[in-house]
Formats: structure tokens, C-alpha cells, sequence
């Protein structure tokens, strides 16, 4: 490198000299040539003067020659002796020109180009290559260049470090580092070795179950804890790696990013524990996830969310703000109460900031002195969410920790307002009590006399009142022996004038009386329901019918109303249909018999030959029993004028003209008694829907069947029959005896007991039946002598009790003794088909 700048400076001294020489030479041709003679000698000294320049110019360029020969002597020798150096060098050496052109290499690293197979321009820009390849790894930690290393093909490594000369050169120095590169391998496998085993070991000691996954999500790794979480073997976790199959080996749920969208959650196992499940992503694509078992951390939790639900619950509940705070003066508890007197939540608030409403600098004194361990009590005076002012009574109670330094306090705060106003307004009152008590004392005089006025007139008013109660007594009294005389003296008629009708119906007519005798059978039927309707109305009306409820088959009901009312469906032209019901229904058959004869009654009254529709639904637990029609239809506004007493519609045939307009009072007044709800609907023009709903009853009481008693009837007779009968009533005795005589029996009529003995041997003598009417002269009842004459016989008499009386309590006397009852007026047919079921349960 020296001989290079002694070349250099030796080309630019010999540049000068020349320069120079010429620069004398062009002086020298002007003064030989010049024109001006006046002046000749100042030329002449001037080229002395050049001549001594060129001199000293020519006399320093040959020391410098001389100096640059010394120098490049000194150079040669500094040459060999580099060229000696770098050759002694272990490593390959070479230096490159601006251009990259090789100035200068050693043997080493002309043998590196030989084993390397690598052509030289590469060899030569092996740095530049390897920070194109890794640019972001091209500097130490302290910012150093990193020194390029590479590895050959035959497994040497080499390294390149390189530095830059003055003249923009390079020199490059490459270094075997093959056997320090192996060194540094075994080492940094012994050490990796070694950190494997230490974070197996580690991994395996975590409480935590660790499973990390690779970028294909294959298992890679795991832990002795996640083989215990998921209570699978080693081999089941090599044997199925991939997610799908180890989630359907384990109840362990394998969270993914795509699934989650986060990397935490909480999972509860079915045998009740409870992992929390955390997901790591890491940059090279693997996922590691880790299971730790919290099952004890959150049952605490929620037993701790337990009770301060429980506490919340309390406290929410308490007549009072009640409310923790801190040694840091901020909130850490407030209970519903306090919460919706200053708006909102105060968790993690500074009291001094709470609300406008809070006056802190009032409360400031109280609040150090709790927080120094004192309890206090005072009160504030505080404006509510209304921008009323307020009084509250509130107590501050230190929390203190075993060694005594307070932790808080706690705040209990009461609305003492309308204590307060109480106790304003009685020290008010107690001011003006001693100017009222002498303003009481003179009123008290003349106002204890109102008071004894007041109290003779209210016993004037107590005396009318028992006097109008024993009044109504008496009235309603006098109501009840009414229906009973009506019952029992006005059907008493009645029912001797149908006993005679049915009598003279059984015997031959000719052709001219038998149209009469239809007559007069009708037209005691209507005196007949009119009786009946009117003691009905008045019955309800006073309160006297009530409910006899017991268990029966519906259907032996509608049966009976059918064949009924189908002997009238061809007389006005209707046409009936029926839909059997077979429920077991708990009502009482009578008063629920009667609703439905009104229901039908009126489809055929209001329905000009058409049809009428008796069915049943299930409604629930109940049963509803409907009557259909499509006749004239009922308005909107009628529908409940209905029901009201003496309201009729406009009949639709004359033969019901003679209607009191009570069959629906009836039914709405018994509905009522029987708790059996009624429905109407209807359009007008196209027909109507009347309804009662009626409960079922349970299966295991279920009464005799009809068909058993049918039976039984048709296999007795009457003919040869002897039958007593005692009624103080001479017309139906002779009615009695008229209608039996013509069914072939023998009857033998008295009115009493003494007058029966008179005529038969009441102990000897054969009979079949005994009918009583249950009212006697004298106050003497059926049921006495029936018992009377049973008593004397060695075999009793089976006893048909007949009487007026609806009452119910009679009714359920009767059934007592086990004899059965006929209400007067008594229907032929229902005496004879009742007289035969008497003989043969005999």
C-alpha cells in the first residue's frame, strides 16, 4: 500500500516540474520577442528571478526523487514482508479494489476458492448475499454488525469479516470456524437436551393439565395433570391426536380461535369439576392450552356470590341505607335503599364526591372520628332526588382487624324526617295543649250532654231495630207457613183432581168423552205447573230450596228427558236430536232436571218445525250440557232481560200462551242454588245455544243401574195387589182408591192410624204396600205411623211416603228411614212404576 502513494506522489511532483519548465520557457520566448526595448531590463531580472524559482523548484524535486526512491525501497520491503504476513495467516485473505478487483490474496484463501466449487464472484459477495437473505439479523444486541457465517457443501462453516480501505477497497478475511461451530452444536444440544428434560420435569410437576397442539392442530405434548383431567392413557393421546378424536375420548372441551373468539373460559366437567381453560397462541402457529382445576376456588366464589346475594337480599330489604366504607374513603357496599336515595351505585366512589345532595363538609368531622375507631351518631339534614330536605339519623361503626387498625366503617343511615315533623308537631301541640284543655273543658260539658242524648236516642233506634228484625221474623215466618200452605193445601186438590182424570183415562171412553177428558187432564197440568212455578219462584225467592247433591249417570238423566219430550216433538212439528252422554256427573238430579225442561221447553216453544240439538261437552273437570236450536233467534240486547221474572218474548205458538214468563228466573235462581253456571248465546233469525256446566264426579260411587231397575219392573205386577192407604184427605182417597181398583188391586183407605185399625188386623192381616201421607191430623206425621204400624208386624210393610211438602230437610228424613217419597201432585204413572220397584225389592 506504501509503494502505491510514493508511485503516486512521485507522478505528481514529476506533473509540476514540468509544468514549471514550461511556464519558463513561454517567459523566456516573450522577452526575446517582445517589442517593448524600453524596459529590457526588467524582463531581464524578471527571468532571473524565474530562473532562481526553477532552481530551488528543480533542486527540491530531486530530493524528493531521492526521497521517493528511499521510499519505495522501504516500500518493497514493507511488500514482502505484508506479503510474508498474510501468508502466514490461518485464514483466507484477499483485498478488492473500488472495482472488486483482487489486489492481493493469500495461498489459504486461493485454496478456499478451490474447495469451495463456488465461483470467486460469488465467494467474493458472500456478505452481500447473506443480508439479503436475513436482513433482520445483521446487528449484535449492542448494535454491532453481526460477522457473516456460512457453511460449505462439504460441511465446513466459515466466517467473514471484512473491512473497507481509504481508496473504497474491500479486504476480506474468511475464518474456519468448522470445529468451534461443532463444538458450539454439541453444546447447545447438551444444553437443549438438558432444558427439555428440566421443562418435561417442570411441565409434568404443574398443577395445571398443558397440551399443546402443532400449527396442524396434532398433539405434540402434554402432562401427567392432563392425563389425569382427561383419564386417558399415553397411547390413546399418540393414538388420536387430532381434535375431533381426542374430544370424543374425553369430556374435555378442545377450545379453537375460530369457536371461542377469546382465550379464555370456564368449563364444568360432569362429575362437577370446574377447569378454567386457557388458549396460547404462539407466533409459529402451535397452541398451547392449558386446564387448571378451580373446582375449589369457584365453589368458594359461589358461595361467597351466595351469601352476599343473601346479604344483598336483606339488606335490600331493610327500612334503612346501610353501606361500607373503606379506610381509603371509598365505597365498597350499598344496599338498594341507599342506592335509590342518592340515584345510583356507589361502588368504588369517594364519599366526597357521592351526590350535591351529600353535604361532606358536615359529615367530614364524623367521618375521622370513625376512622380513629369511634362510633358515632348524629344526624344531617340532607335534600332527597325531589330537592326536599330531609332529616336522616345516621350511625358510623369502625371495622377494626385483629391488631385494632380500622379497615372502614360501616354506615347505617335512617330517614328520621317524619320523626322529626312528629315530634315538631307535638311540642306544638303540647304549647297549645294547655290553652285547649280550657277550651275542652267548657265544650266537654255541653258535648258529654250531646253524648247522653246521643246515646238514648241510639238505644230509641236499637229498641226499633229489634222491633223491625222481629218483624221481618215474623214476615218471613208467616212466608214460610204460606208456601206450605200452598204446597200442601192447594195441591192437596190438585192432586185428587189428576188422580181421578188418570182414573177415568185407564177405564174404556167412548169416542165423544175421551176428547173432554184429554181436555181436563191438560188443563190440570198447566193449574199444576203453574202452582208449581209460582211455589218455586217464592221457594228460591226465600231461600228455602237448597242443593241435594250425590253422584249419577248424566245420561240416565237425558234419557228420561228425551223419551219425555220426544212424545212432544211430533205435536209441534219439531224434530229432536240426541247426543248420549255416559259421564258421571255430581249434582242434584231434580233441581238440574227442571233447568233442563225449561232449556228444551223453550227450543220448542220458540222453534216452528224445526230441530232441537241436546248434546254434551267436556270442558275441563266439567261437563256442559247444551240445548240447540234454529229457531227464532234471541237479540243481543234481550239476552239478559231473559232471565228476569215475568219477561216473555213473543211467543211463537198460542199453545204457551198461558205462561207466566218464570221458567228462566227458575233456571237462573236454581243455577244459582246448584253453583251450575248458565250460558246463552244467540243470533236472531238463526237459532240458539242455552248451556249449564256441571262438575264430574268421582267413578267409585256409581249408582244402581237403570237398567237392572227396568228390568226388574217389567217382571212385577200390580193385579191381586193389597194396599194401604192413609191420608186425611177424603178426595184423594177416593182418587187413590178409583185409580189402583182400575190396576186390579185391592185398596183399603184410612184417614188415621185409629181408622186403619178399625178396619184391618194391622198385625195379621196380608198386605203388600203401605202409602202414608207424611202430613196428618192432629200434627201426627206419616213417618210415626208407618214406624207404628212396621213395629206391630212380624214382617214390615214396604212404605211409600206422599206429601205436598218440598222441603229439603223432609227429604233427606225420609231417605234417612230408607222409604221412598212422591211430591203431590203424584203422577200416575210415576205412582205405579214407584209401587212396582216397592214390590220387588220386596
Amino acid at each position: 500500500m506504501n509503494e502505491v502513494l510514493l508511485s503516486d506522489e512521485n507522478k505528481r511532483l514529476k506533473y509540476d516540474n514540468a509544468k514549471l519548465l514550461k511556464i519558463n520557457k513561454a517567459l523566456m520566448q516573450r522577452v526575446e520577442e517582445g517589442g517593448n526595448q524600453s524596459a529590457p531590463y526588467a524582463a531581464f531580472e524578471h527571468s532571473v528571478h524565474l530562473a532562481e524559482q526553477v532552481r530551488e523548484k528543480t533542486q527540491i524535486l530531486g530530493e524528493t526523487l531521492s526521497q521517493l526512491e528511499r521510499r519505495n525501497r522501504q516500500l518493497k520491503t514493507f511488500q514482502q514482508r505484508f506479503t510474508d504476513a498474510i501468508e502466514s495467516l490461518s485464514e483466507a485473505f484477499v483485498l478488492l479494489d473500488s472495482d472488486g478487483q483482487i489486489i492481493l490474496q493469500n495461498s489459504n484463501f486461493e485454496a478456499f476458492l478451490r474447495t469451495s466449487n463456488l465461483p470467486s464472484e460469488t465467494v467474493l459477495n458472500l456478505k452481500t448475499l447473506t443480508e439479503r437473505k436475513d436482513h433482520q439479523k445483521n446487528t449484535h444486541n449492542d448494535g454491532q454488525p453481526l460477522k457473516p457465517v456460512f457453511q460449505l457443501f462439504d460441511g465446513r462453516w466459515f466466517q467473514l469479516n471484512e473491512r473497507p480501505t481509504v481508496e473504497g477497497g474491500r479486504v476480506l478475511l474468511y475464518t474456519d470456524i468448522s470445529a468451534l461451530k461443532k463444538a458450539e452444536t454439541v453444546r447447545y444440544e447438551q444444553a437443549m437436551a438438558q432444558k427439555s428434560v428440566q421443562l418435561h420435569s417442570l411441565v409434568d410437576n404443574l398443577s395445571q393439565g398443558v397440551v399443546l397442539f402443532s400449527s396442524e392442530k396434532q398433539i405434540e405434548v402434554w402432562n401427567n395433570r392432563f392425563v389425569q383431567l382427561s383419564q386417558l392413557t399415553a397411547a390413546q393421546l399418540r393414538d388420536n391426536t387430532g381434535l375431533p378424536a381426542l374430544q370424543a375420548l374425553t369430556e374435555l372441551e378442545l377450545p379453537t380461535h375460530l369457536r371461542l373468539g377469546s382465550d379464555f373460559y370456564v368449563q364444568t366437567l360432569k362429575g362437577g369439576t370446574v377447569l378454567e381453560i386457557r388458549v396460547h397462541q404462539l407466533d409459529d402457529g402451535k397452541t398451547i392450552i392449558t386446564y387448571t382445576d378451580i373446582t375449589e376456588r369457584h365453589r368458594n366464589q359461589q358461595s361467597l356470590q351466595e351469601n352476599e346475594r343473601r346479604l344483598r337480599l336483606i339488606t335490600d330489604n331493610v327500612p334503612a341505607m346501610i353501606a361500607y366504607i373503606g379506610a381509603d374513603l371509598k365505597f365498597e357496599f350499598t344496599n338498594q335503599v341507599y342506592i335509590d336515595w342518592y340515584g345510583s351505585s356507589s361502588r368504588g366512589i369517594d364519599i366526597s364526591a357521592l351526590d350535591k345532595s351529600l353535604n361532606y363538609k358536615q359529615i367530614k368531622p364524623f367521618v375521622k372520628r370513625a376512622l380513629n375507631g369511634e362510633s358515632v351518631i348524629f344526624e344531617s339534614r340532607e335534600l332527597n332526588r325531589a330537592g326536599e330536605p330531609n332529616y336522616l339519623l345516621k350511625s358510623y361503626v369502625p371495622n377494626l382487624d385483629s391488631s385494632g387498625i380500622v379497615l372502614g366503617f360501616f354506615v347505617l343511615i335512617r330517614n328520621i324526617t317524619e320523626r322529626r315533623i312528629n315530634a315538631l308537631a307535638l311540642q306544638k301541640a303540647h304549647d297549645q295543649l294547655e290553652i285547649r284543655v280550657v277550651e275542652r273543658t267548657s265544650q266537654l260539658s255541653s258535648l258529654n250532654q250531646k253524648l247522653l242524648n246521643e246515646v238514648e236516642e241510639r238505644r230509641r233506634i236499637q229498641t226499633d231495630l229489634q222491633a223491625a228484625t222481629r218483624e221481618a221474623e215474623q214476615a218471613n215466618f208467616s212466608k214460610t207457613k204460606f208456601l206450605a200452605a200452598v204446597s200442601h193445601d192447594l195441591l192437596q186438590p190438585l192432586n185428587a183432581a189428576q188422580l181421578f182424570t188418570s182414573s177415568i183415562v185407564e177405564k174404556t171412553l167412548d169416542n165423544n168423552l175421551a176428547p173432554l177428558i184429554n181436555s181436563v187432564s191438560s188443563s190440570l197440568d198447566d193449574l199444576e205447573n203453574l202452582i208449581c212455578t209460582l211455589v218455586d219462584i217464592s221457594k228460591l225467592d226465600a231461600g228455602v230450596v237448597k242443593a241435594d247433591k250425590c253422584s249419577f249417570k248424566l245420561s240416565e238423566l237425558l234419557d228420561n228427558l228425551v223419551r219425555e219430550y220426544q212424545q212432544q216433538s211430533g205435536l209441534y212439528g219439531v224434530q229432536l236430536r240426541y247426543v248420549s252422554c255416559g259421564g258421571l256427573v255430581h249434582s242434584d238430579s231434580f233441581l238440574l232436571a227442571r233447568i233442563l225442561r225449561n232449556f228444551l221447553s223453550n227450543a220448542f216453544r220458540y222453534t216452528d218445525k224445526g230441530k232441537v240439538l241436546l248434546g254434551c261437552r267436556r270442558v275441563g273437570n266439567n261437563i256442559r250440557i247444551e240445548v240447540w236450536d234454529n229457531g227464532a233467534g234471541i237479540e243481543e240486547d234481550q239476552q239478559s232481560e231473559i232471565f228476569k221474572e215475568f219477561k216473555r218474548l213473543k211467543s211463537s205458538r198460542s199453545a204457551f200462551a198461558n205462561g207466566l214468563g218464570l221458567g228462566l228466573a227458575i233456571v237462573d235462581k236454581v243455577s244459582k242454588v246448584l253453583e251450575h253456571p248458565v250460558r246463552v248465546s244467540s243470533t236472531l233469525g238463526k237459532g240458539s245455544l242455552f248451556s249449564v256446566t256441571v262438575p264430574l264426579a268421582d267413578k267409585t260411587d256409581l249408582p244402581q243401574p237403570a237398567a237392572k231397575i227396568n228390568q226388574a219392573l217389567i217382571n212385577t205386577e200390580l193385579a191381586g195387589r193389597t194396599v194401604w192407604l192413609v191420608d186425611n184427605d177424603f178426595n184423594i182417597c177416593a182418587a187413590m182408591k178409583q185409580l189402583l181398583e182400575t190396576w186390579d188391586c185391592t185398596i183399603i183407605t184410612a184417614a188415621s192410624l185409629a181408622d186403619l185399625e178399625a178396619l184391618v188386623d194391622i198385625q195379621n192381616d196380608q198386605a203388600d204396600i203401605l202409602i202414608v201421607d207424611y202430613h196428618l191430623d192432629d200434627g201426627i206425621n206419616g213417618l210415626d205411623v208407618a214406624e207404628q204400624i212396621n213395629h206391630l208386624r212380624r214382617k214390615p210393610l214396604p212404605v211409600l211416603m206422599i206429601t205436598a211438602n218440598y222441603n229439603k230437610s223432609l227429604k233427606k228424613e225420609i231417605k234417612e228411614h230408607g222409604l221412598l217419597l212422591l211430591h203431590k201432585p203424584v203422577k200416575a204413572i210415576k205412582l205405579k212404576t214407584t209401587m212396582l220397584h216397592l214390590l220387588n225389592k220386596k
